[in-house]
């Protein structure tokens, strides 16, 4: 099936988001997807690939880039802070809700690595959401405290919805490039030579968007953000493409796969070659297994 592709643009906290939809041809309204991509990374580094397959299936998806980075606005840039890019889901799906084109009952949402976490705390916080694709999530390095009688997610979420999320110097780490080849002389935030390897080579493209440098936030906030906390909260059906071999230390699948088998909803959780990035390198064949896989999954809960 054949697509078109539409700039869009929306609101989220005080700045202008921007990025693609992608339409498929066809009679809509259609089922559709909320795309994001992982930590630094914009809309033209792989991210898209999947986008296409989707539209090209018969599945809208809406793809921009995080609040602060590529073609979206926001102050300071180059911050990364999950509640902000977790708010700015929310707006995403607020922009679909006013969509004639889609169908509001038929979202989906989507992420990548840090934001395969931030989908699970969207899809725990907001009922519009009726499907998660998460891959290689980060879901942190530890796994989450205890909670028992759910009080520590009630504070993510009202975090999330109306709490304060401004970062402040002491919880803030950079600036610092995302990635290095030589740790000892250049530190950087991510350090695996795999990430080095992945963000080098899709990031310097022309028209990227992307930079090589970033800060990291940890807003004070009441509980700490640990996505994995909201993951017993989400009920819908949730697909997660999990490496047993992760090589990034944020993505422990030591951590995420407990965090999605502990979800209340149907769930199907996959293991994928090629560690953290096989699955972002096109062409590959990590690559198309994880896009039939993410389709075959969409076109049944969508």
């Amino acid at each position: 099936m054949s697509f078109s592709i539409q700039p869009i643009a929306f609101e989220s906290e005080g700045a202008t988001l921007r990025g693609r939809l992608y339409l498929p041809d066809g009679e809509p309204p259609f089922p559709v997807v909320a795309m994001a991509n992982g930590f630094s990374a914009t809309i033209t580094m792989t991210v898209d690939r999947y986008a296409e397959a989707f539209a090209s299936s018969g599945i809208a998806a809406l793809l921009w880039d995080h609040r602060n980075f590529g073609i979206s606005d926001g102050e300071p840039r180059q911050q990364i802070n999950p509640w902000l890019q977790a708010r700015g889901y929310r707006c995403a799906l607020d922009f679909l809700a006013a969509e004639p084109r889609v169908d509001p009952k038929r979202i989906g949402v989507w992420g990548d690595s840090m934001a395969g976490g931030v989908v699970l705390v969207v899809a725990a916080c907001d009922e519009r959401v009726r499907a998660v694709v998460a891959q290689v999530p980060a879901c942190g390095r530890t796994p989450p405290p205890d909670d028992p009688d759910g009080q520590r997610f009630a504070q993510i979420r009202t975090t999330l919805l109306q709490g304060d999320i401004s970062a402040t110097p002491e919880t803030t780490v950079g600036p610092l490039p995302v990635v290095s080849a030589d740790q000892a002389g250049t530190p950087s935030l991510l350090t695996p030579l795999t990430a080095f390897r992945w963000f080098i080579e899709y990031g310097a493209r022309h028209n990227s968007g992307w930079q090589n440098q970033a800060t990291r936030a940890a807003p004070p906030v009441p509980e700490p953000y640990h996505p994995a906390l909201a993951a017993p909260f989400v009920t819908v059906p949730t697909l997660a493409l999990i490496s047993p071999d992760d090589e990034m230390p944020g993505a422990n699948p030591q951590v995420s796969r407990p965090a999605f088998l502990s979800i209340a909803g149907p769930t199907e959780i996959v293991d994928i070659e090629g560690g953290h990035f096989g699955i972002m390198f096109d062409p590959s064949p990590e690559l198309e297994f994880s896009i039939r896989t993410q389709v075959r999954f969409l076109e049944r809960h969508l």
